[in-house]
């Protein structure tokens, strides 16, 4: 497997945090730390990827990601087509495999996809020849988020290794808190999820994580708080009494923080529900909250994987070299 400019071992896709080695995650933080300059100065465009096209196929809605990795392939100078499965083929019972085939056939250098099934992602990287980013499958894997949040955490502790942090909320429906999991283990930081036993997944215990249904006990000297969204849309039945209650147990406010260190860091991957999971007051505290950083982190990081996946010479295999 051959190294691009950063360093970085070439991957052929990025499908998950899951199985990349600390080396990789490591080349990826830092090859996006080099684009946090470009992104602060007024001009932003670069021609790394120019002549390169890059699809994004969102088959879920999103704002910040979809937009955020729009931005991250301008910027580097690709151009950019969104899809809209609203109105595409796949509203007119056209499969996944088939929509695959079909964008193969454009000749893309690399596919952005959000999918509500979870390994829908997977199986579309087998039919194409072309690199593709997971942006999000079902409960599975958010891999750029996790990237994301982990070059934010970096920028203000340093380092990852030796950290405790507390990811609160809807462990169950959260890919975002699948792929923090494996990030934060893989690069020695230790983990704890927290919230009712209602959103905890069955194989929690096989996580390799510490488990509390108290924000009491679960905040205890954490150096990181990362909240998650109450995922309403994923939910079939009732797996919360009401949502002030929620609120009431669950929901980050001043007092629960008092739990956490004293400088312990505030994380949200939005979008934010206020009065949910998170208390307006701290999420917009100047000095712990970093939920705004990592929405810039968000634009570094995709485009450090698109350069990562696509920044070479394609040879006449479609492979990048």
């Amino acid at each position: 497997m051959t190294n691009n400019r950063a360093g970085v071992p070439r991957l052929p896709h990025l499908l998950g945090i899951e199985g990349l080695s600390p080396e990789t995650i490591s080349g990826l933080l830092d090859l996006s730390e080099t684009y946090i300059d470009q992104n602060r100065s007024v001009d932003k465009r670069r021609d790394r990827l120019a002549g390169r096209t890059i699809i994004n196929l969102f088959f879920e809605n999103s704002t910040r990601t979809r937009t955020s990795f729009e931005v991250a392939a301008k910027r580097l100078g690709a151009d950019v087509i969104n899809m809209d499965v609203a109105t595409s083929s796949v509203r007119k019972g056209e499969t996944l495999l088939d929509t695959a085939m079909t964008l193969n056939a454009m000749r893309p250098d690399a596919i952005v996809v959000r999918h509500h099934e979870s390994g829908a992602v997977n199986l579309l990287s087998q039919k194409v020849n072309c690199a593709v980013i997971n942006a999000g499958d079902g409960q599975h894997e958010h891999p750029t988020q996790a990237l994301l949040d982990a070059v934010t955490i970096r920028r203000r502790r340093g380092s990852l290794e030796g950290l405790l942090v507390a990811i609160c909320g809807d462990i169950m429906h959260s890919r975002v808190a699948r792929s923090n999991i494996h990030l934060l283990q893989i690069m020695g930081a230790r983990v704890r999820v927290v919230g009712p036993p209602t959103l905890m997944p069955t194989d929690v215990d096989r996580m390799g994580v510490e488990v509390h249904y108290s924000m009491k006990t679960g905040l205890k000297d954490v150096d990181i708080v990362m909240m998650l969204r109450l995922q309403t849309e994923r939910m079939q039945g009732s797996f919360v009494p009401s949502i002030s209650e929620y609120f009431h147990f669950f929901g980050l406010d001043r007092a629960k923080l008092a739990y956490a260190k004293p400088d312990a860091l505030i994380m949200h991957p939005g979008p934010m529900n206020r009065g949910v999971e998170i208390d307006s007051e701290v999420a917009d505290d100047l000095d712990r909250s970093v939920i705004h950083e990592q929405v810039e982190m968000g634009v570094t990081v995709r485009m450090a994987c698109l350069d990562a996946l696509i920044g070479g010479q394609r040879n006449q295999f479609g492979a990048v070299a």
